[in-house]
């Protein structure tokens, strides 16, 4: 029997916004399940990929909005807004902030013909038209609005491939990434102080659990680029002569959560050594495999996943991905146009997000969970991802009481589930249990 104590008074810290996503459930303009993302409150959409499996040549991409490169950044009819501003009010108005990818998506095919992943003719073009896209979003330009959209990315795995004619998101070295995203973050900061400048989405740091590899060492292997390309990036940006801002940097994992937490420590202490202790850490590329999409099973994972990151030095956490269709795209049913069982996990997590504050907890087994607590009212989430029943026994802070268990029961999420007085609570495999206390009057 697994132990479990809470103690409810002890605020331990902030829940942090871990149920982001990236996309939304876009079904060409119909936006008939846009209501999912405010059900479950998913407080940040990122915009990459978007519009369709690899980009629908409409929406967001630098090429999609700004489409001659020719034009004048200044001249608002130089634009084309409609699809992208379409897309913006759909997550505005549904409480999801566009978390916004300044660059190109992904070109799979670039190996018959690349289109738009190399770098800028001329970088500091690139940023001021970058700066009409803000200023279009945050300021009203160009029949804008004032959305105070705060996160915007430049680029995204730029580090893809350390051959240049592998990679399909960058036909550029990392010098000509570097020179650009030192362009661009120093040009929109100073042009707007008040926003969030980072990136670059990097591919990731799964070179670290790999045999042989020597991280001091550049190596030639892919994902020992990833780490080279990593260091070389900080030296740059903190260097005298380049210094530039950085106030998020994001990265990407399809890892195991134990690898992912060793990655979050890793890129947390890498930061603070370079000297961007105040910059965050967001993971904005996640997903614990396809081979369970549709199952509760993948809800188990998603879970676990985000309630063990939750106890990282990890800022923000983004799954990978919010649209329909696609092989990553877990939340939704494509065919029912619906919901699967993973949706449950972020909606869960949104309960304890929405309480605010974690408290302490611990377990016999230092397994993932999650505790919260708002004045008489807690929370405690527990995913088992396991193909056994789990049985805890519960130690509470003195005054609080369990008042409902609630476990996944597929699509209709966390439905009510009968529990003892004996202090002890049973969960089934692979199954979500958010169980609920309130402290005695």
């Amino acid at each position: 029997m697994l132990h479990t104590r809470i103690d409810f008074d002890k605020i331990t810290g902030r829940i942090k916004p871990f149920h982001c996503i990236n996309n939304a459930p876009l079904l060409g303009t119909d936006d008939r399940m846009f209501s999912f993302l405010k059900t479950a409150g998913i407080p940040f959409s990122r915009l990459h990929d978007t519009g369709g499996r690899y980009g629908g040549f409409c929406f967001v991409d630098i090429e999609n909005i700004f489409r001659d490169f020719g034009a004048d950044p200044d001249d608002p009819a130089a634009y084309d807004f409609a699809f992208t501003d379409w897309l913006i009010k759909e997550l505005v108005s549904n409480g999801a902030e566009p978390f916004f990818r300044l660059g190109a998506t992904i070109e799979n095919s670039h190996r018959i013909k690349a289109y738009h992943i190399f770098p800028p003719k001329d970088n500091l073009k690139w940023a001021r038209i970058c700066e009409g896209i803000i200023r279009h979003y945050n300021c009203g330009w160009a029949n804008g609005f004032r959305f105070n959209i705060r996160y915007w990315e430049i680029w995204n795995e730029p580090d893809n491939e350390p051959d240049i004619s592998d990679n399909p998101m960058w036909k550029g070295t990392k010098e000509q990434y570097f020179a650009l995203y030192e362009t661009a973050a120093v040009y929109l900061k100073e042009k707007f102080p008040e926003i969030k400048i980072g990136g670059y989405a990097s591919c990731g740091f799964y070179a670290l659990y790999e045999d042989g590899f020597v991280e001091t060492a550049n190596s030639s292997s892919r994902t020992g680029y990833f780490i080279e390309f990593f260091h070389a990036f900080l030296k740059h940006i903190s260097s005298p002569g380049h210094r530039a801002p950085l106030d998020f940097f994001s990265w990407h994992s399809y890892d195991i959560a134990e690898k992912n937490c060793r990655s979050a420590r890793y890129v947390r202490s890498e930061l603070d050594r370079h000297g961007f202790s105040s910059t965050e850490s967001i993971l904005n590329e996640w997903n614990p495999g396809t081979g369970r999409r549709g199952t509760e099973a993948d809800a188990c994972y998603i879970s676990d996943m985000i309630c063990a990151l939750h106890e990282t030095p990890l800022d923000m956490l983004m799954y990978y991905d919010g649209q329909v269709h696609g092989d990553y795209q877990g939340l939704f049913d494509p065919l029912k146009h619906d919901i699967f069982p993973a949706y449950h996990a972020l909606s869960s997590f949104n309960e304890l997000y929405r309480l605010g504050n974690e408290v302490f907890c611990s377990n016999s087994e230092n397994r993932p969970m999650l505790a919260a607590a708002d004045g008489g009212k807690g929370l405690l989430l527990v995913p088992n991802k396991s193909d056994s029943p789990l049985v805890t026994e519960l130690e509470l802070s003195k005054g609080w009481k369990l008042n409902a268990v609630r476990i996944l029961d597929g699509t209709k999420g966390l439905v009510r589930s009968a529990f003892s007085d004996s202090g002890s609570v049973h969960i089934p495999p692979m199954k979500i249990a958010l169980l609920e206390f309130e402290k005695k009057q």
